[in-house]
């Protein structure tokens, strides 16, 4: 057993990582915890947004996923410590096991669905149990104390989002039982689940303040004001990770996926107005265990906090 700090995230596509925890991973990788990251598939099936790389979609050379490979390497780079500890990046069954399940919205608009062209291989279409026990070896590996996943919907409802949750849900099941297939390791239990989210306070303000600096598309110009979908009330927010000192890292790492990113417009354009600190905060709800708060009673600065 070791005293370090082990941090493990299971995200569905390159891209997701950075998004919404790339400036807690960056933060916890230079306090000296082991971060592992496990990407549950290459996002093969993802929209491209650069023309002269539209060949690469999976209609036409369907080569997206080998190039989001080396987006993602680039991201994590771009994520390193000063000491130059990176992220421990590990592909969910090694590279290509499981496949982008795509999306498509159901006719009523109310929940999401597996693209139609989705191959035999695709994530949504996995063996729990067999997707869950590559997870355990990993679980069971590095020992992390926390582990961050999405919630059970996947946060806006991708397939994959919410294949992840369950695979991730239950691999932290599985590792912590003594008597489960012990060739997989010796068993751990993980103290803490998170489950990401976006605090509403935190996106109606940073709306508010991009348009006052006259950015209008800001998040695909969403009204600060109306409704927010994929907001999380504040009061169902039980960490919130301060990342100011590593926002120019985490957006150095969003550059790093222009095929799935455009940073000067549309949802992502609140770097504009707002510069890097629009994504310096990173907000998380807690599915498992007990968080040590502040003195106040309110939201946890650490997600290791007590530990």
């Amino acid at each position: 057993m070791t005293s370090q700090k082990s941090l493990l995230l299971v995200h569905a596509h390159p891209d997701d990582e950075t998004i919404g925890t790339g400036a807690t991973m960056a933060k916890y990788l230079a306090e000296g915890a082991r971060v592992t990251l496990v990407t549950c598939t290459a996002g093969e099936m993802g929209e491209i947004l650069v023309p002269e790389l539209a060949h690469l979609a999976a209609d036409r050379d369907d080569a997206l996923g080998e190039h989001r490979k080396g987006e993602i390497a680039d991201a994590m780079a771009a994520l390193k410590a000063p000491d130059g500890s990176e992220v421990d990046h590990r592909w969910l069954g090694g590279f290509g096991t499981y496949r982008d399940s795509g999306m498509t919205w159901s006719e009523d608009r109310t929940h999401a669905q597996p693209d139609p062209d989705a191959r035999e291989n695709a994530f949504w279409y996995a063996d729990l149990n067999e997707a869950a026990d590559h997870l355990v070896t990993i679980i069971r590996e590095v020992r992390p104390q926390v582990l961050v996943t999405y919630d059970e919907f996947g946060n806006y409802g991708h397939p994959d989002h919410i294949q992840a949750h369950r695979v991730a849900t239950y691999a932290a099941h599985l590792a912590a039982v003594p008597t489960y297939k012990k060739e997989l390791g010796e068993a751990h239990e993980i103290d803490r689940i998170f489950w990401t989210a976006i605090a509403e306070s935190w996106i109606r303000e940073g709306l508010r303040a991009a348009r006052a600096a006259g950015d209008e598309d800001a998040l695909g110009g969403m009204d600060p004001e109306g409704p927010l979908p994929m907001a999380t009330p504040d009061v169902d927010i039980a960490a919130a990770i301060d990342g100011t000192a590593y926002a120019d890292q985490k957006v150095a790492a969003m550059r790093s996926y222009p095929t799935q990113m455009n940073m000067e417009e549309g949802m992502f354009a609140m770097t504009n107005s707002l510069g890097t600190t629009a994504w310096s905060h990173e907000h998380f709800r807690i599915a498992k265990g007990r968080l040590e708060t502040d003195p106040d009673g309110g939201i946890s600065p650490d997600l290791f906090a007590g530990l």
